[in-house]
């Protein structure tokens, strides 16, 4: 099967070196401590973060640093096949503990003594590069939660077919057999946090396609930052609008939000109490778009 045609394009109509388009929604679960939903294409994962909180089980408490848990799971509908998708599972107890060393790489344990976190994903639709997508959805709820890190960690893949490197693969290159390489990176600090392949590569092949998955963990990153800022800039623009007016009306604030739609990202709004003396309605929940 031809992978790459004469022209350059994909399967999908991307370039080899093209990333599919990226989306990413913050407080997507109301009753957890931080959450966040992640799109890669036609890949979507929701992640839930709880804690840090009393360990539950007073035989795993670590004295000098929190305990970090994680759970991966399909959903029913998340492939064409309808089929059951049991939890522990040896793939899925596989990436939750991918999902957990990649995640402890970048969480300040040290400074949560005698507490635990608990990391919750589920894949909601699978069409390839799911565990680069349950990793930047887990650490858009660590970030929303709260939780101290060194670096967002972000992660993003690569592969080798028809002799061409490709970059974020999508479930049917995934699915063609040839080599698939993982990587997770602590963009600013410049460390890689994960490195899996699948298959055997040469070593000067490797690491082209290496570099070129770590490309794509910082165009993720780049992503993520872009879209924070966004949402500071809205957020500041609420304590300005605030301290002029002494409050602010959520339907101005909807407004404003909708004449910034050509920024590619909108914003849904939940009331919540900065001072005693004054009602800011800031955007809690967050939603970036484009890629």
């Amino acid at each position: 099967m031809e992978y790459v045609s004469p022209e350059g394009l994909r399967l999908d109509g991307r370039r080899p070196l093209e990333m599919r388009q990226i989306k990413a929604e913050i407080g997507a679960v109301s009753k957890a401590d931080g959450s966040a939903v992640f799109e890669m294409g036609n890949t979507k994962v929701i992640a839930a973060v709880y804690g840090p909180r009393e360990v539950q089980n007073r035989s795993q408490q670590l004295s000098d640093q929190a305990l970090v848990r994680c759970e991966y799971s399909m959903a029913n509908f998340s492939t064409g096949d309808r089929m059951r998708k049991p939890k522990g599972d040896r793939r899925s107890t596989e990436i939750s503990l991918v999902i957990r060393q990649t995640m402890e790489a970048c969480i300040l344990t040290h400074l949560m003594p005698r507490s635990q976190i608990d990391i919750f994903v589920q894949v909601l639709q699978a069409d390839g590069g799911t565990r680069s997508a349950c990793i930047n959805a887990a650490t858009l709820a660590l970030a929303d939660a709260g939780i101290p890190m060194r670096d967002l960690v972000t992660s993003c893949s690569a592969g080798y077919l028809n002799s061409t490197p490709l970059l974020d693969l999508n479930y049917v290159e995934d699915s063609a057999g040839g080599p698939d390489v993982t990587v997770g990176i602590l963009p600013k600090l410049d460390k890689v946090t994960l490195l899996q392949m699948d298959a055997k590569l040469p070593m000067d092949t490797f690491e082209n396609v290496m570099q070129l998955a770590i490309e794509g963990c910082k165009a993720v990153a780049n992503y993520i930052r872009e879209g924070c800022r966004l949402w500071l800039g809205i957020w500041l623009s609420c304590l300005y609008e605030s301290s002029a007016r002494g409050t602010l009306d959520a339907e101005l604030m909807y407004e404003m939000c909708v004449d910034m739609r050509d920024m590619r990202f909108s914003v849904s709004l939940s009331e919540l109490q900065i001072s005693t003396d004054v009602d800011f309605r800031i955007p809690r929940r967050l939603l970036f778009g484009g890629g």
